[in-house]
């Protein structure tokens, strides 16, 4: 919980919009379908985010210097993610370290109604799972996951054959009480320099 509130406090006086990469330019432009406010941690940047990243390298068999930097992102309440991939379908954004190959999102906050990560192509009998009446509209529409302070959840952008996956196919239902804080990390399957 402590490396949470550090996460939050080291971004909160860098927030700033979030953006989208373009799937045509590979360039990052403003979205209505992104509305949260973000930052980017570099690699490495201090003791408490090497550690976070080793555990990370150490959770998913992918080495520190595969993954980006750590991006902070603060979700109000009506604030969302449009279902999207986290891989590209552009030559520019792969010229770094190849395709992103997988993703951790962290959870650094609870958050009282809302904000669920739902896969609307997940498959299986969702309707199941213990939890389902306590998810919001938004996420009944897929598998989901409610932001838990300390949670992670890793998947993959691609299968083991090095095809994209397109159930990764995901996004940020809308908060209806209280606030989103998260921190992702993608992985690359090369070396990305940073």
């Amino acid at each position: 919980m402590e490396e949470c509130e550090y996460l939050i406090d080291l971004a909160k006086p860098h927030m700033k919009k979030s953006k989208v990469v373009d799937s045509k330019s590979g360039k990052s432009e403003d979205s209505r379908v992104r509305t949260s406010s973000g930052t980017f941690l570099p690699r490495g940047r201090d003791k408490i985010i090497k550690s976070i990243e080793k555990r990370i390298a150490d959770f998913t068999f992918i080495p520190v210097e595969h993954g980006e930097g750590l991006q902070v992102l603060h979700y109000e309440v009506g604030q969302k993610y449009e279902p999207h991939y986290d891989y590209f379908k552009d030559e520019v954004n792969t010229r770094n370290g190849g395709q992103r190959i997988a993703t951790v999102l962290m959870y650094l906050s609870d958050v009282e109604e809302g904000g669920e990560t739902v896969f609307p192509s997940a498959k299986g009998n969702i309707s199941a799972v213990p939890w389902w009446n306590e998810l919001s509209e938004c996420g009944k529409g897929g598998l989901s996951v409610r932001p838990k302070m300390g949670d992670a959840l890793l998947f993959w952008s691609m299968k083991p054959d090095a095809t994209l996956d397109l159930s990764s196919l995901h996004g940020g239902c809308p908060v209806i009480r209280g606030n989103k804080w998260s921190s992702t990390k993608w992985m690359r399957v090369n070396e990305y320099k940073v």
